[in-house]
């Protein structure tokens, strides 16, 4: 019987061939590659090893997170009459991420210990030594793991999650917490050298007060008052710091002669926004590592207090990522030797180093906050004293 070819079958399977081919090749470069620079399929191996059970712990440990945290707070939630869309996407859909990135140094630590001691049981570690790797060579992988790991969390803290806390936050104080601050009395501070701004009462929600005025000081002399019955903030202004005074009164003094000048509406850069005047509990998550810094600045010009909460979270951003560093040093030193009684007693040691990083990193925090201790140390500290472990740890492995 003669077989019968079809010409469009023939052209497709032809095709798959050729990209198969394709793949193989580049592969097979990629592969090539890799070798040149050093990169051996056990880097590979335990690259895979190190974060995929990294993502797993993350899922495993935040979904019950989720879950207790929901049944903690179904009660509040379900008697403030919050949506379900609000619920699922400004609170949970943040909440995920935010959590995920703050506790990434224990998914590390954790992962680290719960495969390396594994690979540990199952004679591996021994047999990679057995063909002469050594200790500083089997970290290397590790420690390529622990980069990528530390760069992401650093860009997700700095830039992306933020954007996103401010759903959450504005959620929980609103529907859990229940203190929405809409309006504020008496605000007094200091908006550039030598220029002081009053507000007897301003309202958050529609962005205007009431009682205002402006006093510009050049050494201990009056220069100049503005007086306005209203201010209001300009939302729809194409630039920062743009606000609309109506019924107001310029005096300007020069020696012995004063200037008055007085008109129904004013458009005026003043260099404060709604947002300065409210300190809403956790605002300091809010903000970006930009406008964090911008913040900070700012309340320091104008001598406010209290800002020791935002300074912290400013050295937090950078501190965190290093975290990675340090822990996956302690872990692998902690999980490369073969034990009798298996992982139990690498998994103790690691979770009682790891919370004991945590509780460290939050009492020193809490003693910037309250104690005047300096932020940056409080914040570093924690990683210095593991960074001594780390070290002492490594050297005591047989290399």
């Amino acid at each position: 019987m003669k077989k019968i070819t079809f010409p469009h079958f023939k052209w497709r399977r032809d095709k798959k061939e050729k990209t198969a081919k394709r793949k193989s090749s580049l592969k097979e470069m990629f592969g090539n590659l890799l070798i040149k620079i050093g990169f051996l399929r056990i880097d590979r191996y335990i690259m895979w090893q190190f974060l995929s059970t990294y993502i797993f712990l993350i899922a495993i440990i935040i979904t019950i997170a989720v879950i207790f945290d929901y049944n903690e707070k179904i009660d509040k939630i379900s008697s403030s009459h919050a949506s379900w869309n609000k619920i699922i996407f400004d609170y949970y859909a943040n909440f995920i991420p935010y959590f995920s990135n703050l506790f990434s140094p224990l998914f590390v630590f954790i992962a680290i210990i719960l495969f390396t001691t594994k690979l540990a049981g199952n004679s591996e570690i021994i047999a990679m030594k057995s063909t002469g790797m050594s200790f500083k060579r089997l970290l290397r992988p590790y420690m390529i793991s622990a980069t990528l790991i530390a760069v992401t969390t650093f860009f997700l803290g700095a830039y992306i999650i933020p954007r996103g806390n401010v759903a959450r936050v504005n959620f929980e104080n609103h529907y859990i917490k229940k203190k929405d601050v809409t309006s504020i009395d008496n605000i007094q501070m200091q908006v550039d050298t030598g220029v002081f701004a009053y507000i007897t009462h301003f309202d958050n929600q529609t962005k205007s007060g009431y009682g205002f005025s402006l006093d510009k000081i050049s050494g201990k002399k009056l220069v100049s008052r503005l007086t306005a019955q209203t201010i209001e903030y300009d939302t729809l202004a194409d630039k920062r710091y743009s606000w609309t005074l109506r019924m107001y009164e310029k005096r300007t003094l020069r020696g012995m002669c004063e200037k008055v000048e007085r008109g129904d509406k004013l458009d005026s850069t003043i260099m404060m926004e709604p947002r300065d005047f409210f300190f809403v509990r956790n605002q300091q998550e809010t903000m970006t590592l930009p406008e964090l810094s911008e913040f900070i600045d700012k309340q320091k010009l104008r001598g406010a207090a209290g800002i020791s909460t935002f300074e912290v979270e400013y050295h937090k951003r950078f501190a965190m990522p290093f975290a990675a560093f340090i822990l996956t040093l302690i872990g692998v030193s902690l999980s490369t030797e073969k034990r009798k009684n298996g992982m139990g007693t690498s998994i103790g040691v690691g979770l009682a180093l790891s919370f004991g990083y945590i509780l460290f990193q939050t009492v020193s925090a809490t003693f910037a906050i309250n104690a005047n201790m300096s932020p940056m140390l409080s914040v570093w500290m924690p990683n210095i004293i593991f960074a001594i472990i780390a070290f002492v740890l490594y050297k005591r492995t047989p290399q």
